[in-house]
Formats: C-alpha cells, sequence, structure tokens
C-alpha cells in the first residue's frame, strides 16, 4: 500500500541537524516538515525561516511548510523564494483574512498550496478552499505543540474529507500523535500521508532507516 512519511522536524536533534537530515534522507523518508510558528496564532516559537533554508540546501527530497503564523500573505514571499517548484506550503485559514489570494501566491510561485485544519474547525467553513487546493493537512491535535494526545473526534472529519477528494482533487494527510494503528486504520482508507513525530519516529533509540521500514511493512 503506498503513502508517504513525513519527518516533523520540530523533534530533531538540532545539535545534530546535518545528520539529522542525512539520516533521515538516506533512511527513506519521502519529505520534511517544517512547522514555522510565530507565537501568536500558537501560543509557541518553533522552526524559523533559516532553518527552513538550510534544509532545504542540505536535501533534494520535498518540503513541507506548516506555517502557523498570523496573516501569511504579509511575508509569504520571504519563504516561498527559498523554496523549489514542487515543495509543499500549508496556511491555516484562520490566520488570514483572504486567504485564496495567500494560496494564489503560492501556486504562482510553483508550490503545491495546501490548507491545514485545526481540530476545532469544521469542513464546512473550509469548503470552498478545498477547490484551490492540492492538499489538506488535518490536525489530530490543537497544533503548537509536540507530544499532544490524539483528538478522537477528528476521526469524523476525515471521513468526510475522504468523500469529497476525488470531486475536488487534493489529497488529505495527518499531522499529529500519529501512531501505527492510525496508519493501519486511515493509509486503506485514503489518507495518503502521515506527518511522523515523537510518538513513532523520534528518539527511539534505533535507526531512522529501521524505523521507517518497520513502519512500511505494517501488515494492513
Amino acid at each position: 500500500m503506498q503513502f508517504d512519511l513525513m519527518a516533523s522536524m520540530m523533534c530533531a536533534d538540532y545539535g545534530n541537524l546535518e545528520k539529522e537530515v542525512k539520516e533521515l534522507d538516506t533512511g527513506g523518508i519521502d519529505s520534511f516538515h517544517i512547522d514555522i510558528m510565530d507565537g501568536r496564532y500558537v501560543p509557541n516559537f518553533a522552526m524559523s525561516l533559516n532553518d527552513m533554508r538550510y534544509i532545504a540546501g542540505a536535501t533534494k527530497k520535498p518540503l513541507d511548510i506548516h506555517l502557523m503564523i498570523e496573516h501569511p500573505n504579509n511575508r509569504i514571499g520571504l519563504f516561498l523564494e527559498h523554496l523549489r517548484k514542487g515543495d509543499t506550503v500549508y496556511i491555516h485559514p484562520e490566520a488570514e483574512y483572504h486567504p485564496s489570494t495567500t494560496l494564489q501566491s503560492i501556486i504562482n510561485a510553483g508550490m503545491i498550496p495546501g490548507i491545514a485544519v485545526n481540530p476545532g474547525t469544521s469542513v464546512e467553513t473550509v469548503m470552498e478552499m478545498l477547490r484551490i487546493v492540492k492538499k489538506v493537512l488535518v490536525m489530530s491535535v490543537n497544533p503548537g505543540n509536540a507530544g499532544q494526545m490524539y483528538l478522537p473526534y477528528v476521526g469524523k472529519k476525515i471521513t468526510k474529507l475522504l468523500s469529497l477528494k476525488e470531486d475536488m482533487d487534493f489529497e488529505i494527510y495527518w499531522d499529529g500523535a500519529c501512531s501505527a494503528d492510525k496508519i493501519l486504520e486511515y493509509a486503506p482508507k485514503g489518507v495518503r500521508g502521515f506527518v511522523l513525530g515523537t510518538t513513532l519516529l523520534f528518539g527511539k533509540g534505533r535507526s531512522y532507516g529501521e524505523v521507517l521500514q518497520d513502519i512500511r511493512q505494517l501488515r494492513f
């Protein structure tokens, strides 16, 4: 069964970032997920523009840029100029007055447009944007911190999005508290990719290649 695995780089060891990127790359990760937080849209600061720029130069794998910032359109050019065509940029619709304008800037730059949907955001409120984006990042935890508990009601949201994805031409990705049982349940249903953090990938005392191989060999 085909599904994508993305490394949540806010969980990486920043004392050895070059080594982390190289080991994830050779270990078979599909893309690098970069959470950028401004301390305003979410109550935390995480990765920065410089972190993103470094990782972009250290790997040829695609980047998934998750902008957890207020009014991303004001600064979207700073991020886009350091990315490559085919990288993905997610915004939170609630963080922008006119999110479709920001999404169009991402499209015009040759990037893949995406939205991140918080646990408390209904599918109905983002319905029109589903016609614009190519990826929907479903947050199964409240955004802003790693290591949070899964919110089970998010499953019903994923079911609703799965019923719309073929008609509206987007793919669904899981972000937050991603464990093996979530991949086993939702990959067969049509969720395309999973962001891996401390629950399944980081801090396991094994090489990333071994961990990723075990995940890809899950018995469905």
